[in-house]
């Protein structure tokens, strides 16, 4: 890849040879390649975007999809399944996965089921933390956290025992990443929060509901402040329901910002929306007011670190060789948020090419 663009405008040339960028500067031409394509200082590059919330398990009903179609076609290289399966499934997702382009990871629902049901935590007797131990050790190369939902639909009158099972079991299994969704009450969000830690990661932040990050004035809740100070990872996670435009506002202008941005795509709101894909989502948060280089390390840097992707996220020597190849321009979209608010971007990411462990994809076909 010659003639690329840093997203601080800067000139770079990569090269990768046996699926590891071997080589980064602003010239190359003393490397002699198989093959050289030529950005012509047109586009931006950046490590392969990773969606660090999605639903792509095929074989469900409520939430699923291709993880090729959330993937590079969108110009995401990788995404990490947040949920869909459990210990009974995750096999069957597992072996699905290795015929994608799309590297794919996933989390492992802390309820047996996965979600076979919207209400896959209002019986207790779905969390199995031995067969969930065993299940975490043979597909550990595959499985990089747990997911435990916590709203009202999922848990039923189970409130945040799910929540406190799912915290027992990551301390069992060594602390891997945790992610807990949010969403109506009851739980109230101020007894999952209590029971989060550093790293801990909090999905469907920002979203517009009564029981959100922000208090009936309109000012982010200090109980909000006090996760966010001890280090709980505020995760964008858009999705059909649970990101709102003023919440979202609200806490930019007093430095609640996001470590990552996350689409929550799966089939429906990839198709009807508003999520759509990762870009658009991008363009979201450009127009709130987030530079593009804040934007593409919450898609490349800050996921790798979350969930613990050693050799992703990162233009460096060693690392996949994984990369985004994406054009910025001026025009106007309508964007739409989870509760039906529009505005208009005039800032436009184009995603054009992927690269996944050193093979192109032309977005919109090989």
């Amino acid at each position: 890849m010659i003639n690329g663009k840093t997203v601080n405008k800067q000139p770079i040339d990569v090269a990768i040879k046996d699926k590891q960028i071997i080589a980064i500067d602003k010239n190359l031409s003393k490397i002699n390649a198989m093959k050289t394509i030529d950005l012509e200082s047109k586009y931006f590059i950046s490590p392969g975007w990773i969606d660090d919330h999605t639903h792509c398990y095929e074989k469900l009903t409520l939430y699923f999809d291709d993880p090729d179609e959330d993937g590079y076609k969108t110009g995401v290289t990788t995404v990490i399944d947040a949920g869909s399966t459990g210990a009974n499934n995750i096999g069957d997702f597992y072996n699905i996965t290795r015929s994608k382009i799309t590297n794919v990871l996933a989390m492992i629902n802390v309820s047996k089921t996965g979600i076979l049901d919207q209400d896959e935590l209002g019986n207790l007797k779905t969390i199995d933390s031995n067969l969930l131990y065993k299940i975490f050790d043979k597909y550990k190369d595959f499985i990089v956290g747990i997911k435990v939902r916590e709203s009202h639909s999922v848990v039923i009158d189970n409130n945040v025992k799910p929540l406190i099972a799912g915290k027992k079991i990551q301390k069992e299994l060594g602390n891997p990443p945790l992610m807990v969704h949010i969403g109506a009450n009851p739980p109230e969000l101020q007894d999952v929060l209590s029971l989060m830690e550093e790293k801990d990661i909090l999905t469907h932040a920002y979203n517009g509901k009564i029981n959100g990050i922000l208090d009936k004035e309109g000012n982010v809740q200090n109980f909000v402040w006090q996760a966010y100070q001890r280090g709980v990872i505020f995760d964008v996670g858009h999705g059909t329901d649970s990101f709102n435009f003023n919440t979202a506002k609200v806490a930019k202008e007093v430095g609640l910002n996001p470590k990552s941005i996350s689409t929550d795509i799966y089939n429906r709101n990839r198709i009807q929306g508003p999520v759509y894909d990762m870009a658009t989502t991008l363009e979201k948060m450009i127009y709130l007011g987030y530079s593009l280089s804040e934007v593409i390390k919450m898609v490349t840097e800050a996921p790798a670190n979350n969930f613990n992707l050693r050799s992703k996220g990162h233009l460096q020597v060693g690392y996949d060789g994984d990369l985004t190849i994406f054009s910025v321009s001026n025009g106007e979209k309508v964007l739409t948020d989870s509760n039906g608010n529009q505005k208009k971007a005039t800032t436009l990411i184009n995603p054009q090419l992927v690269v996944i462990g050193g093979q192109i994809y032309k977005i919109g076909g090989n």
